[in-house]
């Protein structure tokens, strides 16, 4: 789930005239201050000038026990268990003119994950906050400037939304976002998984889970994106701030040491008449302050540490690179189909997301319509897990990453069935019922498989300003 940010981070923005961010700063500002065709926002209709909205989103989870042959400080417990998680977010924007907007979202998450969200890989509960000493206090989740640079006199429909108020865009553009935001509000997106709140709820299924996407421990990041669109292409590129640490809730302002790059070539076409059919490749490269798990295996089979440890290897401007493909299609109305295929060296320690090195999700969902519950979804996902032969030797010797660590392993692919199925109630209300197996929990064939029963509740509205607004 994407999160904010700590007060020391933030006093740590100013920048040196040298470095990478404060020069792309620069790039993403020039375009509003030299725009020709910026319009007074007075210009605009009332209804498309602002954006107003809200969401709850509630999830309690529970296991039933299950068989494991030792536990160790970060398992998943095998005893019986249940946790409630809720994510509360404000979303609010204002077009500065017909081209340029200002979003600011303000969020507060709270509650548990079972087992505070440790020993699965593909955790079954997006929005948990993996530190739990964070609290629910509200913070800032995303503050950016969003650019829109026309490329075409030719416009087409847009829905509107917290990340775009504009009702039509032209069909070729640029468009620039800076500020703080979520790496996977742009990347890796696929429309049957992306959404904890209506979706899938497992890590694996709405992302990409070898993508160690830069975030903090909520989640979100400071950064530039820029995006090219076309008719039946679109090409984007970001560049992030890393955590200072794995899972850390301080960012490195310093882009000349530590940074995320991530470039993606989305093209819309379909082997299928009439059905829309997305394809995304995606590459990022992450630099950090890493560990190394070989140097820490080596480091405790040479006797110089006691234990495995990672954290003792750290070393400033290690490398990180990985790839995936991300697949959707409609199959029918209603009826969809995705698929997503990534990997990771897996050389250096699990930074941001989740400790997999290799994933592979299937899943499809389908709409009501057929028994006249058109708001309704059912959905269903298979997702398979892997780490490379280091980062499983460093866990069988012992060692602990921000996730996984049961004290020995005997390794086995993570493997996971969801599904899930989602009733609307009224307005903007869905209430929904979740059942996921996991077997091989931590790649760990000594233990599970686990069970996790979940119940969602969603409520979520927009604010319309004016009659005829966006919702």
């Amino acid at each position: 789930m994407a999160r904010g940010l700590g007060r020391e981070t933030m006093k740590e923005a100013p920048l040196r005239p040298r470095s990478q961010l404060s020069k792309a700063l620069l790039l993403c500002l020039a375009p509003i201050l030299c725009a020709q065709n910026g319009e007074s926002p007075v210009s605009l209709p009332l209804a498309e000038r602002f954006w107003l909205s809200g969401q709850a989103n509630f999830i309690t989870q529970y296991n039933p026990s299950f068989f494991a042959k030792y536990s160790g400080a970060n398992s998943f417990g095998p005893g019986s268990e249940a946790a409630t998680s809720r994510v509360l977010t404000l979303y609010t924007g204002a077009r500065l003119t017909r081209n340029t907007e200002i979003l600011f979202d303000l969020e507060s998450a709270g509650g548990a994950g079972l087992s505070n969200a440790l020993g699965i890989a593909g955790f079954t509960n997006l929005d948990v906050v993996r530190n739990t000493t964070l609290g629910s206090t509200p913070y800032v989740a995303r503050v950016m400037l969003h650019q829109v640079i026309p490329l075409s006199s030719h416009y087409d429909d847009a829905v509107r939304g917290p990340l775009g108020l504009a009702s039509k865009l032209p069909v070729r553009r640029l468009e620039l976002r800076l500020g703080k935001l979520s790496t996977v509000d742009f990347f890796d997106l696929n429309g049957v998984g992306s959404d904890s709140h209506l979706q899938f709820m497992n890590w694996a299924a709405d992302n990409n889970a070898a993508f160690d996407y830069a975030a903090d421990t909520r989640g979100y990041t400071y950064g530039l994106v820029a995006e090219f669109y076309d008719r039946n292409y679109v090409l984007r590129f970001g560049e992030m701030l890393m955590p200072k640490v794995a899972n850390g809730p301080e960012l490195d302002w310093n882009v000349s040491r530590a940074r995320g790059q991530n470039a993606e070539v989305e093209l819309h076409f379909s082997p299928l008449r009439d059905r829309i059919g997305i394809v995304r490749m995606l590459s990022y490269t992450n630099v950090a302050n890493m560990g190394s798990y070989r140097d820490a295996i080596q480091a405790y089979r040479s006797g110089k540490d006691p234990a495995p440890d990672i954290t003792l290897h750290r070393r400033q401007g290690r490398l990180k690179y990985g790839f995936g493909i991300n697949l959707e299609q409609s199959i029918r109305d209603g009826w969809r189909v995705y698929a997503r295929l990534a990997w990771n060296d897996g050389r250096n320690e699990s930074f941001a997301y989740t400790e997999a090195d290799r994933s592979l999700s299937l899943g499809s969902d389908l709409r009501g319509s057929k028994w006249r519950r058109s708001q309704d979804k059912l959905g269903t996902a298979f997702l398979m897990e892997g780490i490379s032969g280091d980062h499983r030797a460093y866990l069988a010797l012992g060692g602990l990453g921000f996730i996984l660590g049961d004290g020995a392993l005997t390794y086995g692919r993570e493997k996971i069935w969801e599904s899930y199925y989602n009733v609307h109630t009224w307005r903007g209300i869905f209430l929904g019922g979740d059942i996921q197996r996991v077997w091989n929990p931590g790649y760990n064939q000594d233990r599970g498989p686990a069970t996790v029963i979940s119940f969602r509740a969603h409520i979520e509205d927009a604010v319309s300003f004016f009659a005829g607004g966006s919702h």
